[in-house]
């Protein structure tokens, strides 16, 4: 932050920035930990005694704390406020009235009934930025608890994910979570943009339904302009052929040849042109028309060699493909790239190192900075009441 705050860190995209985190779980401090990594100061406000709910969420933990909340909460300074507490919430008013963005995640009406509404918080601040995250939006779904499997569900997510015929199945992380929490860093950025050109603030809304259907993309089109309901086709592409799992001699791999270019690549590579002359498979609306038949050929060619040497041959032959790594092998395989995966947070307080996952954003001018572990909890509470003058 700059002096405007009193401050003084080192400089990033957002330096300067200050926000008001009432956020907690997932979607909420995802997108403010992005904003802490560009820069930002971020205040985060914690229930005393027990902090944000994922403190609790183990196993597994690192060295006692939970690691889905270490994952979470890096960059950020904890205050533990009680919101009904009078002397304490004039603290948090104090702190809206400095800050430049304020997000939050409570059941729609909670922050009004606590006098720190959209409304009332522009009252004390004409320029703040006022991010709201809910499960259904403020109107009618105002009352539906916002979990992300439950939007996985009503969503029509798990609807298309899984195996045909077999039970409806969720994505391995809360995807729905981290989605609305991009949509809302995006939201508020373009909120300060607004803001650093007119001096007014404004509120930004985003919900964990809206998210995932804008998430849905070209299955989502399906039904908005062709009104095709699509169903769960396991790890097939609906309209692309090949694009799924195959069995190679030792272990599972993906192809996804996405042009009639990439499948002769691969029929070459295989050293069944024969596929490729075939009128059947020679455009890819009649690969997805016949695809039975050519991914049964496809499987017994893959069937003879181990999964690596056909994606060394595929990789030079300019076939997308890969295995199917786990999380261990896909860490190597960021870091063997050059990607730094992987990045060390230093904390006084900790007797090592915090590993953090890298912020993917990379910024050639302002790059991500790790520069606080994340915090026990209101363990700033003497910096933030200092700053605000409490």
């Amino acid at each position: 932050m700059d002096d405007h705050h009193g401050t003084g860190t080192a400089d990033g995209a957002l330096s300067g920035v200050l926000v008001a985190d009432f956020t907690r779980v997932l979607a909420g401090p995802y997108a403010t930990m992005l904003l802490a990594d560009l820069g930002a100061e971020v205040v985060k406000v914690e229930r005393p005694g027990t902090g944000d709910d994922t403190r609790a969420w183990g196993p597994p933990y690192a060295d006692g704390e939970a690691t889905y909340y270490l994952g979470l909460n890096r960059n950020k300074r904890s205050i533990a406020l009680d919101l009904h507490d009078p002397g304490d919430r004039e603290v948090a008013r104090a702190l809206v009235a400095r800050a430049d963005v304020l997000i939050e995640n409570f059941r729609p009406g909670t922050m009004e009934r606590l006098g720190l509404g959209h409304e009332q918080a522009a009252e004390l601040n004409p320029g703040l930025v006022y991010c709201s995250i809910t499960g259904f939006g403020t109107g009618k779904g105002a009352d539906m608890p916002g979990y992300d499997l439950v939007v996985q569900a009503v969503g029509g997510l798990m609807s298309v994910t899984g195996e045909p015929g077999n039970e409806p199945v969720k994505t391995g992380v809360a995807l729905v979570d981290v989605i609305t929490g991009l949509h809302a860093v995006a939201g508020l950025l373009a909120g300060l943009r607004h803001r650093d050109r007119t001096g007014q603030g404004q509120r930004v809304e985003v919900s964990l339904l809206s998210s995932l259907l804008s998430a849905l993309t070209s299955q989502a089109a399906a039904y908005v302009a062709a009104g095709v309901v699509p169903r769960a086709l396991g790890n097939r592409h609906p309209s692309i052929v090949p694009y799924e799992v195959f069995e190679a001699a030792d272990r599972s791999m993906v192809i996804a040849a996405g042009n009639d270019r990439q499948f002769r690549a691969l029929c070459a590579v295989l050293e069944r042109d024969d596929l490729a002359r075939d009128p059947r498979f020679a455009t890819n609306p009649g690969r997805v028309t016949d695809r039975e038949a050519l991914v049964a050929a496809l499987s017994e060619s893959l069937a003879r060699r181990p999964a690596d040497a056909w994606c060394e041959a595929l990789t030079s032959a300019g076939v997308p493909c890969g295995p199917i790594n786990d999380l261990a092998a896909a860490f190597d395989l960021g870091a063997s790239l050059g990607l730094e995966p992987v990045v060390q947070v230093d904390d006084p307080g900790r007797a090592e190192s915090v590993p953090q996952v890298a912020n993917p954003i990379r910024l050639g001018a302002t790059p991500a900075r790790y520069r606080l572990a994340p915090p026990h909890l209101g363990e700033h509470d003497a910096w933030v009441r200092e700053i605000l003058g409490r």
